[in-house]
């Protein structure tokens, strides 16, 4: 549909989440258009040439640990049906200094043989929760106000995960188990000692049992490039290089979608808004920001431990204590001298990343909202540590700073790739104080991007939820083919 008729929708920004949000508008039979600041569509989820030609490198996010479980995905099953999704031998891992490493690899019962004296605990946490896991990603991945349509699977959840990672950790205790516990749990990007943070943690290992932690085959681009071909089979079109400073830069609509952050939101519609709905999302809390490096290199990092080089993720810092430390620096706006860092090689798996025999790496670590510092040389160190030689195998490499991040990705204000923080405050009003996140309280206009439930991650979820809020709102019955 041309731009100049009036539209159902319209959808600012075209990450996972503002596409997914197109693309159930548009099958439940709405007229829809899509509009990108970006020369491509795909916010956090875009593969670029970093570092020199043939190495293709995931610009934000690779290991797709939701897509598996996503009820978006799901309902949308041609879309992952269009691209080829790899898993890895061993979902992640994370290397000790004596070469040991604890890892997760195929289901709950391999993986707690590894553990040891914790093979019992391990299996008693997760198996339940592995078992119903579609159950718990229902409930998980959708607004935690929601009454549970799985009450009995979220009880269990909830018992486990409410507490802090620290308490979670000390239910275990071989070095293997707790190391395995701080670095899932630190994906929440917070310190070990918040609440919600087993939370986190527990929901990715769940994921990881299920899913494996897949990469797409060639870049998480292609993913992006099956939702797009989606919805121009249902006549939508994707603008690019078309930025939104004003709503009168957009065409007239019923309603219209912000796939940004709260703040981005408020830039664009601040006069529609009220004053209420503003002052809620300038209290509404900034994540810290991470500080990104993608490696071109001459073969695969030499890792001491087996199973790391056989992971698409290895969680990179020591033991729980050194994890614990290094977020706990964060928090209190510091840099952390040994932080924990977040690897991923996708081509343990995915020989498409880079030329034979070569491979393509990215670590980050947390570092404070808005940082300045360079962190390279602290994240090399890290690997070098626990992988000899590493540095030796480095053909050419790109730092990405925080402000480097949001200058690509303008969401990611202070490098937070998470759109706020996922405090337990925040996890339950996101952005702001409202039983329904995703209307901003003035009509027809609606926010659908990580700054809402779930909050972050390539699930979809925050779109899917955005666009069925929507549907009711207009009184539209969602359908999916």
């Amino acid at each position: 549909m041309s731009s100049g008729t009036s539209l159902d929708a319209v959808v600012v920004g075209s990450g996972p989440n503002g596409l997914a949000a197109a693309l159930t508008l548009a099958r439940a039979g709405l007229s829809v258009e899509v509009f990108e600041g970006a020369s491509s569509p795909g916010g956090g989820c875009r593969t670029e040439e970093l570092t020199l030609p043939g190495f293709h490198h995931d610009v934000c996010s690779t290991i797709q640990s939701m897509v598996t479980l996503s009820p978006f995905f799901r309902a949308f099953a041609d879309v992952t049906d269009a691209v080829t999704m790899i898993r890895p031998e061993v979902a992640l891992a994370h290397p000790l200094d004596d070469g040991r490493a604890g890892a997760v690899a195929g289901s709950v019962e391999h993986t707690a043989t590894t553990l040891g004296d914790d093979g019992a605990k391990y299996r008693r946490l997760f198996s339940p929760l592995v078992d119903d896991a579609d159950a718990l990603a229902a409930s998980v991945l959708a607004p935690l106000r929601s009454p549970p349509r799985h009450p009995l699977t979220m009880a269990r959840f909830g018992l486990n995960g409410l507490p802090t990672a620290t308490h979670l950790a000390e239910r275990f205790s071989t070095p293997e188990a707790k190391a395995l516990i701080a670095g899932l749990c630190s994906h929440s990007m917070l310190p070990l000692d918040a609440p919600l943070t087993s939370a986190f943690g527990i929901f990715l290992n769940v994921t990881a049992h299920v899913g494996g932690w897949p990469v797409v085959k060639g870049g998480s681009a292609r993913l992006i490039d099956a939702l797009v071909t989606a919805l121009h089979d249902e006549g939508v079109t994707v603008h690019v290089e078309r930025p939104i400073r004003h709503l009168t830069d957009l065409p007239p609509s019923r309603a219209t979608l912000f796939d940004t952050s709260a703040w981005g939101l408020v830039d664009v519609a601040g006069e529609r808004l009220s004053a209420r709905y503003k002052a809620g999302v300038a209290r509404f809390q900034r994540g810290p920001g991470v500080f990104k490096v993608d490696w071109a290199l001459a073969g695969a990092v030499p890792w001491i431990a087996e199973s790391c080089r056989l992971a698409g993720t290895v969680h990179v810092a020591g033991g729980f204590d050194e994890v614990a430390a290094s977020e706990k620096d964060v928090s209190r706006g510091r840099h952390s001298e040994s932080p924990f860092c977040i690897v991923v090689q996708a081509s343990v798996v995915d020989d498409a990343r880079a030329p034979k025999g070569q491979q393509t790496l990215w670590a980050y670590c947390h570092v404070p909202n808005g940082s300045t510092v360079d962190m390279t040389e602290r994240i090399e160190a890290q690997i070098e540590r626990f992988a000899p030689g590493f540095r030796d195998l480095i053909l050419a490499r790109v730092s990405t700073s925080t402000a480097d991040g949001e200058r690509h990705n303008p969401n990611y204000l202070g490098g937070d790739i998470t759109g706020g923080a996922g405090t337990l405050r925040q996890t339950l009003f996101r952005p702001t104080i409202r039983w329904n996140s995703y209307r901003t309280g003035t009509p027809g206009l609606y926010l659908c991007s990580a700054s809402t439930p779930p909050g972050g991650g390539v699930h979809g979820m925050c779109g899917y939820g955005a666009a069925r809020t929507v549907l009711a709102d207009l009184d539209v019955r969602a359908t999916t083919k």
